[in-house]
């Protein structure tokens, strides 16, 4: 059996994507048998005809249209026939010999169905990629207006502050720029939920490991650079509708329907207020091309109306 599979879900990031797996194959030890398949969510730009014409050794899927991230990594899973897949991030390039520093952490530890590495941002400072689960407190707060003015102690919590970077550590989850799974974990959780098109699939598939018994863990002696959000960052409007679409229904899951709806209605109410907020400074002439950007993607997002892309599954 493939040691390990590699699945890369790649959009418009040619020469990130080029970069990564330039590392993949520089790094890999010859000791490990290794796949890497490249599922690509409807590129416009070359990354199809790069990876073709420069690695023909990959796997690659090529979808018609963005199919988004949680249904391109199954995409992924299904053909993968490695003891452990990799989600990784076509914006992270491998440091040193991180692969095997996994591989080895794993099998050592047969209860670990996660391995999260450490992040690393591109000036070598430390990324945060640990979390603990969110609580209410978090949802309300984290990535809204009033996350300047939150107690220090709640989003401290959620971030795992309390702990340092380089200590190896049972984290409730880790980010999904770079998870590394135990197949036979996943053959009893599942696949990501693909009611997620983008943000908060990695937090439930870590809380779906957890319930079943698998430990998660962040492994700081393997080490990826992630040039964060290099694809979500082409699109400002879709990127706010996703991530807090994607939090209403992680709330919804978990927590219930009056919980989710409650959220979702603070989160509207928020982008009502930023939207006033914005249009009375463009009013004044500050910086208007920022509030015009600005104003058109809060917009987006009340029309939106936070709603999720299917109906979630409600645990209680």
């Amino acid at each position: 059996m493939i040691d390990l599979s590699i699945v890369i879900v790649s959009w418009n990031v040619c020469d990130l994507l080029r970069r990564c797996l330039h590392s993949i194959f520089n790094g890999v030890p010859s000791d490990i048998t290794l796949e890497v398949i490249v599922v690509d969510n409807a590129s416009s730009d070359e990354s199809v005809s790069m990876v073709r014409e420069t690695f023909p050794q990959v796997h690659l899927i090529v979808n018609a249209d963005n199919r988004g991230f949680p249904a391109a990594n199954n995409q992924g899973i299904e053909v993968a026939k490695g003891r452990y897949v990799f989600l990784l991030n076509s914006d992270t390039e491998i440091v040193g010999d991180a692969l095997a520093t996994m591989l080895d952490f794993a099998d050592a530890h047969p209860d670990v169905g996660v391995v999260g590495p450490q992040l690393l941002n591109p000036d070598g400072s430390v990324q945060s990629s640990r979390r603990r689960f969110p609580t209410l407190a978090t949802a309300f707060l984290e990535s809204t207006w009033l996350q300047p003015h939150a107690p220090r102690r709640v989003l401290a919590r959620y971030y795992v502050l309390d702990r340092p970077d380089d200590l190896i550590q049972d984290v409730d989850w880790v980010k999904g720029a770079a998870l590394m799974a135990r197949r036979s974990a996943i053959e009893r959780v599942g696949v990501m939920d693909e009611g997620f098109f983008m943000y908060s699939e990695e937090l439930d598939w870590c809380r779906r490991f957890r319930d079943d018994g698998w430990r998660v863990l962040y492994l700081p002696t393997a080490q990826i650079v992630h040039y964060e959000g290099k694809s979500s960052e082409q699109v400002l409007p879709a990127r706010h509708i996703h991530f807090q679409t994607s939090k209403v229904r992680y709330f919804r899951k978990y927590h219930g329907r009056f919980v989710a709806e409650a959220l979702r209605l603070f989160l509207l109410a928020s982008y009502a207020w930023q939207l006033g907020l914005e249009s009375a400074k463009w009013l004044v002439g500050h910086r208007r091309p920022l509030r015009v950007q600005r104003i058109d993607a809060y917009r987006q997002v009340l029309a939106s109306g936070l709603r999720c892309r299917r109906p979630e599954a409600d645990n209680g």
